[in-house]
């Protein structure tokens, strides 16, 4: 049984097209047909139902499925003991380097399929577009996401902080409640920037009036500081490492939360994703 074949009966499988499965590999479809032909003889079982409109995984087909990507995985992993490098891993992240993704990159270098992980910066909307171009394999992001063609899973949680002045009226408690906040204070970042934590916000504030937003977190970071009842509220390990002496991170009572999702492209083998969920979850 080759490495080869089972590499194309995984990419068929995910594709459910012979000839989209082809274009992923390279090659030309009869050279396709002929592995899987070859292997279904091997193993003694049918894996794929063919038929002129659709390709489907017989019972067999999807138990072979697994064990054949952990097969796979199992080949790059001596690949790499042997000396061979680990593929880049592309991850779309804000501009902060916080306690998780440093741990989740440590897992990832770490794991069954070793990476070498290279960090792009880029807003919301960008990483969403450049995973799916292809340009990107995974991007982080926080809060509500709609992401059409894309593979989206929640990976963790953490709290919403509020960030004030240091010369705010709450700057020295241990934690506040939303009613301690004025609301003509808040300073939102912006929407085009990072729709997710932005409308979290704003969720979490039902009643706060509309308001220009401040724009990304150094400019929200910027403008709480210089106003003495300025504030926001923002992912606490998003701010852990913005702390400034003008700046107070405070925790909220009751805490409220924002989710941080990991997507993916729908071609990213299933095995992968969840490789990736895993190294940021909670």
């Amino acid at each position: 049984m080759e490495l080869r074949a089972l590499r194309y009966f995984v990419t068929v499988a995910e594709e459910l097209h012979f000839g989209r499965a082809a274009e992923r590999l390279h090659i030309v479809q009869p050279a396709v047909s002929q592995q899987i032909s070859r292997l279904e003889r091997e193993l003694g079982v049918r894996l794929l139902d063919r038929s002129s409109r659709r390709v489907r995984l017989t019972p067999a087909g999807e138990r072979v499925l697994g064990a054949a990507r952990d097969t796979l995985a199992a080949a790059a992993r001596v690949r790499v003991v042997a000396g061979e490098e680990a593929a880049a891993l592309r991850v779309g992240v804000a501009s902060c380097v916080t306690e998780r993704l440093d741990r989740a990159l440590t897992r990832l270098q770490g794991g069954d399929r070793p990476a070498e992980p290279v960090l792009v910066d880029l807003p919301v909307a960008a990483r969403l577009d450049a995973v799916r171009d292809g340009e990107l394999d995974l991007a982080l992001v926080r809060g509500p996401v709609t992401a059409p063609n894309l593979t989206v899973l929640r990976a963790w949680s953490e709290p919403l902080h509020a960030v004030v002045a240091r010369t705010h009226p709450a700057a020295g408690k241990p934690a506040i409640g939303l009613d301690d906040l004025d609301p003509a204070g808040l300073r939102l970042p912006s929407r085009e920037t990072d729709p997710g934590v932005h409308d979290a916000i704003v969720a979490a504030l039902p009643g706060a009036p509309p308001r220009p937003a401040a724009g990304n977190l150094v400019n929200v970071l910027f403008e709480v500081g210089n106003d003495p009842r300025g504030w926001s509220l923002l992912p606490a390990e998003q701010v852990a490492g913005a702390s400034v002496d003008r700046l107070r991170t405070i925790p909220l009572d009751p805490p409220v939360l924002v989710d941080g999702y990991v997507v993916t492209s729908p071609a990213t083998p299933s095995s992968c994703v969840e490789s990736f969920v895993a190294a940021f979850a909670d």
